[in-house]
């Protein structure tokens, strides 16, 4: 939903002809957040890589986080829609004390995993009390053995994708066009397999997709008449 909203609103931009002040307002960011009601798929979506947002009291800001060098992500994606009304359902609108404790210091932990590139620190960045517990319990049957069969494969980290139902895994080694490197130089296939295994085993069909981190965000691609003109030539000859 996120994509689709940002990639409605730059779309309605183009063929207004306008443009929006983004240094110090960042307009698209306020109107996205306006419509999702909140940045944490949106900004990613306007920005690229991993964003971290926040409502500062007046308006909606987000900042990049720096993803390590050589990062991969697996991702099982079923062949079956999560409604996210589902996953909501089964939350309790309370939590504990401790709860929030502990997924407080996970989530300092995680930034601190990505800043300092430490992959290792992943495995334990990712844990949580919030929503994995009971979404896996009463919907995701499958989302522990993967998680465990990922971590098991040589995978940093696993976990549930957002509210579901795609479980993504991070593994690291990848270096150029992984294409031209030696396949046991990293872990992605390995991984890969091991949670198809797991989904198997649990009755579960799906699809895996390995991919990287994008660094860019939306972008117009083709439009007409062309931005670039005869003197001036934009990237990918828009």
């Amino acid at each position: 939903s996120s994509a689709a909203i940002v990639a409605g609103i730059i779309a309605g931009l183009v063929l207004a002809g306008h443009r929006l002040p983004c240094w110090g307002s960042e307009a698209l960011l306020q109107i996205a957040c306006g419509i999702e009601g909140h940045p944490d798929n949106v900004a990613p979506a306007i920005y690229g890589g991993i964003q971290i947002g926040i409502h500062n009291g007046t308006r909606w800001e987000t900042e990049r986080v720096p993803c390590p060098a050589g990062v991969q992500l697996v991702m099982f994606i079923p062949d079956f829609i999560g409604k996210t009304s589902d996953a909501r359902g089964v939350l309790k609108p309370e939590i504990s004390r401790a709860d929030a404790a502990f997924n407080i210091s996970r989530a300092s932990w995680l930034v601190l995993a990505l800043c300092m590139g430490n992959l290792d620190n992943l495995k334990w960045a990712v844990q949580d009390r919030m929503h994995q517990p009971q979404r896996a319990g009463k919907i995701y049957k499958y989302l522990y053995p993967m998680i465990e069969a990922a971590q098991g494969a040589g995978a940093s980290c696993a976990y549930l994708s957002g509210a579901g139902p795609t479980v993504m895994a991070i593994t690291g080694g990848a270096s150029g066009d992984i294409f031209a490197q030696r396949t046991k130089e990293r872990s992605d296939l390995a991984v890969a397999k091991a949670m198809m295994r797991a989904a198997s085993e649990h009755g579960i069909k799906g699809k895996l997709v390995v991919t990287k981190v994008s660094n860019e965000g939306a972008k117009v691609v083709k439009v007409h008449p062309p931005f670039s003109t005869g003197e001036i030539t934009y990237g990918d000859e828009v």
